[in-house]
């Protein structure tokens, strides 16, 4: 117990006569933990603000995006329908100048492209179209049958563009009802067979305003093409990306052989497939925001691998060199206890043990510090405060690792010094005083 006391009671002297030398030394050390721990401070919160950055701007194209989506679908429902299916030998231009075809294909062919999992276009519409002469008014208009839209039996289902003509009712354009003064509820006569007036259109300034539409069924009866259709019209569906013509002729030419499509382009087309470049363009900023911070922390990674060493290094010798100069001072003093008989092993003992508390006391305060310190530097490396919640694991192994290395370096360094006190000659040294 008295080997203790005196041994702690020699440490304590030791600290306690040399303050100065003490206190540089633990400045020394906290320094270099300083250094160490706020680098790793900076990177984490480098790391934790890249994370920040690169979610807030997927949020943010997230949101851009949803709202994209519902835009362009508004602006294709405006659109209309802008594919327009044809039988492989209907002539487009007396499509166009006729408002008709005479060709036909089977009306199970909209079944057909419904049912194939072809997901870029939706909405289709099967479609009997035809002159016809209106022998009760003496007139000639435009007939279209049609009935509900057919889904894309692969797809969500969605509101209908049009609704549906139900059985025995006629929907006018807006010469017709006008001109004859028709309203909702009338009953009128077409080819013999009676209609009741289910809605009056608008005035729409085209073909419509001429035509008559009724159920497909009906229509293919009065015109004596039963099981028929001679187009079938459909909205192009951008949730994939905008497709090439020629891709989308092909996949639809693939499901529905002898036909040829026909895309309508507008305004509204233009700007929905300006509004899908938009995410492209956004994702684009997010992969260079996330290559820009990567190459960001290279730099500031590889700045501090380079300079954590040579901290550490000076340090070392500056500790090293403070116990020197204190082993050089205290000489008589070693002298005298080892001419008391006190062992080169206490003496070694004493000073590692100053060594291993410079490097505790060291260790703790550059902890602290390194923490302050990193937060500062990432405050005007960030360009703003950034707080993160370290975690009670990582502080324990910033703590463990503050103090360790404090110790470690520590000790070190004031190995030579230390062992070159405990090793005078005691008979020399008393000798040449």
């Amino acid at each position: 117990m008295q080997r203790l006391i005196s041994g702690w009671k020699l440490i304590k002297n030791e600290i306690g006569y040399r303050r100065t030398n003490f206190i540089l030394s633990v400045i020394s050390v906290f320094i270099a933990i300083s250094a160490l721990i706020a680098s790793i401070m900076v990177l984490r919160i480098h790391d934790r603000h890249t994370n920040q950055i690169l979610q807030n701007k997927q949020e943010q194209l997230q949101s851009r995006m949803d709202s994209l989506q519902n835009e362009t679908r508004k602006a294709m429902l405006e659109l209309g329908f802008n594919i327009l299916i044809l039988p492989e030998n209907q002539d487009v231009s007396d499509w166009y100048t006729k408002d008709y075809g005479d060709t036909y294909m089977p009306e199970q062919y909209v079944d057909k492209l419904a049912g194939s999992g072809l997901l870029i276009v939706r909405h289709f519409l099967p479609i009997l179209q035809s002159r016809m002469e209106w022998e009760e008014k003496d007139m000639e208009i435009l007939l279209i049958g049609t009935r509900g839209e057919v889904p894309n039996l692969d797809k969500p289902p969605r509101e209908p563009m049009v609704d549906p003509v139900p059985e025995g009712t006629v929907k006018l354009g807006y010469q017709l009802h006008q001109k004859f003064n028709l309203s909702q509820g009338d009953a009128i006569n077409l080819k013999g067979k009676k209609f009741v007036v289910n809605e009056c259109y608008n005035e729409r300034g085209n073909k419509d305003d001429i035509s008559a539409w009724i159920h497909l069924d009906e229509a293919q009866q009065l015109v004596h093409r039963e099981g028929v259709i001679n187009a079938i019209m459909a909205l192009e569906c951008l949730c994939q990306g905008k497709v090439e013509l020629s891709e989308l002729r092909d996949k639809i030419s693939e499901v529905l052989p002898g036909t040829q499509v026909i895309e309508r382009g507008s305004r509204a087309l233009a700007r929905a497939e300006a509004r899908l470049k938009l995410k492209k363009r956004a994702e684009q900023a997010i992969k260079s925001e996330k290559e820009h911070r990567e190459e960001l922390r290279e730099v500031r990674e590889n700045i501090t691998s380079a300079l954590i060493p040579v901290i550490f290094i000076a340090c070392g010798i500056w500790i090293a060199f403070l116990g020197l100069m204190n082993s050089r001072a205290r000489r008589e003093e070693i002298g005298i206890l080892r001419a008391m008989g006190v062992p080169v092993k206490k003496i070694l003992h004493v000073f590692l043990s100053k060594y291993f508390i410079i490097g505790i006391l060291g260790g703790i305060a550059g902890f602290l510090g390194g923490l302050l310190s990193g937060f500062i530097f990432s405050r005007f490396l960030e360009g703003s405060f950034i707080w993160i919640d370290p975690g009670i694991a990582f502080l324990l192994w910033l703590i463990v690792l503050s103090i360790a290395g404090a110790a470690l370096l520590s000790v070190i360094a004031g190995w030579i010094p230390a062992l070159t006190a405990a090793r005078q000659d005691p008979a020399e040294i008393l000798h040449g005083e």
